[in-house]
């Protein structure tokens, strides 16, 4: 097996643009100079989920999740951090340049990039023995000819046949050097007690499951024999990589209509999505015939919220789904319901009209849901006043769960309307389940909450820097020292490599200062652990990045930016000499076309090394890291223009020369005072030994008298700035 080399990771992590990621995946709306969604990691009810693209994350400033382009397709879709750079450099076209790995990587590389891999394998085998085999063709391809789907259909789902023999896929998979193993784990064959390997999927025709990034995670394949002993339908099974609540067929073709429209529309089966598609209807999901879960609202959620549910005019398979209608409620999604003619159903009534008449069907004749559960529940009760009473209560609680105050009124106007029963009766009965649901979400949160344990830290220590004490060592003030060290690391993250300041070396020259050598020189000299193991790790890893590969990245990237600017500068001399009449105004005019060029250079190499440590350690393979860098990074709040509009207000970056050192004094007053709080505690226990008490008050004086002279170095600027 090999390994994606570093210099295409590297191509990658440039390559990569957030926006453009997240928006495959979530509806995204500009708001000044980020961009905001619904949250995919969570219900979220009002945008809560903000994109930077100058910083390259994204952050639910509601439940944390985020990151970087490879953290939000790792998290997302469940992937390894290689995969996840695999899916990237699909989606920008990039050649991945392999090296062999190491027998401790092979040992820790994942089950679920093989098991993907196999997935991907049948899906191709399906597709050609469909369309290259006489079997295939005769039957599989036949019977797709038969109910009217195109080969640009065919190609689009990928849809494919399984042979009829019993272990074909298993014999040529194993010729292609794919695992049993990995056949075994995903549903593809099964294994008898006697060890014999059969096709779990044979004589059938094979619609892939396909995840939002495009990967093949299951199968369903319908067999096309009448006999009543054979399962018309057989699925794969739950596996590491596929969870049938988390996912919707047909949503990886549909995403894209579905963020243009501003409505999916979900249908019952694989052939009811297709023709569908077929028809122009492109924003057309299926559920597969289960109610909706939570999982799969979530996943519409991210791209809109209107929703439209298609039923034959048989609704009996209506009351079966109306818990997963009821979710769709309650994450405030706008439902209506539709009811086909008599005797269609999606796939039919699309084969035989033209997208025009189905979109005009669709708007004319769809309802608001809560209307259509109170006439079909109605309708069941009829004159029996018990269950008519059970059917009221179970309308009022699903009008309680729809969060928008405004929206509950009108359907409550509704269904008085409906049921006969008086406004103001059904206004307290709502009001009393909203009670209700408000109540049990407290309970439920708090019981979360006190299960909630502190996760496990790494322990990993420095190996390749001497000069490097931030040593993993708990004690027992991490908790108390944590919120400064984090301050620390926060500049580390978003300034690192960034000089903000000068020094003198031996010979009296000046030379640059960097956020990161002038914080890690400061714990050096001063002997100073960083007591938080993940945080010590962290700031490890910054020094490690720094030495690799910081030199020869921006020696390239000065390289590029050096273009630019004699490419500008030919441009605007060239313009300048167009414009001018005489040599003084041509001498003037480039003497400011100059200074402005380099003003740009020097800002483009000002933000490349300021950003240089975030962008990597936010798509680091390490969990720690890129978790850790994701938080420091990413800040909700930004100036209004209001502020920015009429004057200049300094920014963090043009603070440094303040921030970095009081940083480091708050940290050291930090540490005076936990340590005064030790001398104290055993003070306390040694109160009839005078001696010892002389002791120990003279070292809390020595320690207060520390402190005294922190606090008047705290807040002064004590490094002059870099201009």
């Amino acid at each position: 097996m090999r390994k994606i080399s570093s210099a295409t990771v590297q191509r990658i992590l440039e390559a990569s643009d957030i926006v453009e990621v997240v928006g495959d995946f979530v509806s995204l709306k500009r708001r000044g100079a980020n961009w905001v969604g619904l949250c995919p990691f969570h219900n979220d009810r009002s945008p809560s989920f903000y994109v930077s693209k100058s910083k390259g994350v994204c952050k639910c400033f509601s439940c944390g999740e985020g990151g970087s382009a490879v953290n939000f397709v790792m998290k997302l879709e469940q992937l390894t951090y290689y995969e996840a750079l695999r899916y990237l450099a699909r989606k920008y076209n990039i050649d991945i340049e392999e090296r062999e790995l190491t027998d401790e990587e092979l040992r820790a590389e994942s089950a679920r990039e093989n098991m993907m891999a196999v997935n991907d394998f049948a899906m191709r085998f399906f597709e050609k023995h469909m369309l290259e085999s006489e079997e295939g063709r005769n039957i599989g391809l036949g019977y797709f000819r038969y109910r009217g789907i195109s080969d640009q259909m065919i190609e689009r789902f990928h849809l494919g046949f399984a042979p009829e023999a019993r272990d074909a896929l298993f014999r040529k998979a194993l010729e292609r050097g794919y695992s049993e193993e990995y056949l075994v784990s995903t549903g593809l064959c099964s294994k008898t007690e006697d060890g014999k390997i059969f096709d779990r999927f044979r004589g059938r025709v094979i619609y892939p499951i396909l995840t939002l990034s495009g990967k093949v995670v299951a199968f369903g394949g319908r067999t096309l024999r009448k006999e009543k002993t054979i399962a018309k339908y057989v699925n794969s099974p739950e596996s590491e990589i596929y969870s049938k609540r988390r996912e919707l067929y047909g949503l990886y073709q549909a995403k894209q209509a579905i963020s243009k429209v501003g409505k999916c529309i979900i249908v019952e089966g694989y052939m009811d999505v297709i023709s569908m598609h077929q028809a122009g209807i492109c924003n057309v999901v299926a559920s597969s015939g289960t109610a909706l879960t939570v999982e799969q609202v979530r996943l519409i959620k991210r791209f809109t919220s209107n929703v439209t549910l298609i039923y034959d005019a048989d609704a009996a398979g209506i009351k079966a789904s109306l818990r997963g209608i009821e979710l769709l409620l309650q994450d405030g999604i706008d439902i209506k319901v539709l009811l086909l003619p008599e005797g269609e159903d999606p796939d039919s009534y699309a084969q035989n009209h033209s997208s025009t008449e189905v979109e005009e069907f669709i708007s004319s004749n769809e309802t608001d849901f809560v209307t259509f559960m109170a006439r079909i529940l109605m309708r069941e009760a009829a004159d029996d006043p018990a269950h008519r009473a059970r059917v009221i209560t179970r309308i009022v609680k699903t009008i309680a769960l729809i969060p928008n105050e405004i929206s509950r009124s009108v359907y409550i106007q509704e269904c008085s309307r409906i049921l006969f029963i008086s406004e103001d009766v059904l206004q307290r009965e709502v009001g009393r389940s909203v009670n209700e649901l408000a109540l049990k979400s407290r309970e439920d949160k708090m019981r979360a909450e006190s299960l909630t344990t502190q996760p496990s830290v790494p322990t990993t220590e420095p190996q390749d820097d001497a000069r490097q004490t931030t040593t993993a060592r708990p004690d027992g003030h991490a908790a108390d020292l944590r919120p400064y060290e984090m301050s620390l690391m926060k500049l580390v993250a978003r300034y690192g490599n960034y000089a903000f300041a000068e020094s003198i070396d031996e010979e009296g020259n000046s030379v640059p200062v960097t956020v990161l050598q002038y914080i890690n020189d400061d714990l050096v000299n001063d002997n100073i652990s960083i007591s938080n193991p993940d945080l010590s790790h962290f700031l490890h890893e910054a020094l490690s990045i720094s030495r690799r590969s910081w030199a020869e990245d921006m020696q390239r990237e000065g390289e590029r930016l050096r273009g630019i600017r004699a490419e500008a500068f030919s441009a605007g001399v060239e313009e300048i000499r167009g414009k001018a009449n005489d040599v003084g105004s041509i001498s003037a005019m480039e003497r400011s076309l100059t200074e402005r060029l380099d003003a740009e250079y020097a800002k483009g190499i000002e933000d490349y090394a300021a950003g240089y440590l975030s962008r990597l350690m936010c798509s680091s393979a390490d969990d720690i890291v890129r978790n850790l860098a994701t938080e420091l990074v990413v800040e909700k709040h930004i100036l209004s223009k209001v502020h920015t509009k009429y004057a200049h207000v300094e920014t963090e970056q043009e603070l440094l020369g303040e921030l970095v050192p009081r940083a480091l004094h708050e940290l050291k007053d930090a540490i005076i005072w936990t340590r005064i709080k030790d001398v104290k505690a055993e003070l306390s226990a040694c109160a009839s030994d005078y001696a010892r008490v002389l002791e120990l008050m003279a070292r809390i004086k020595e320690l207060e008298t520390m402190r005294s002279g922190l606090a008047k170095l705290i807040g002064d600027r004590v490094v002059a700035p870099r201009k």
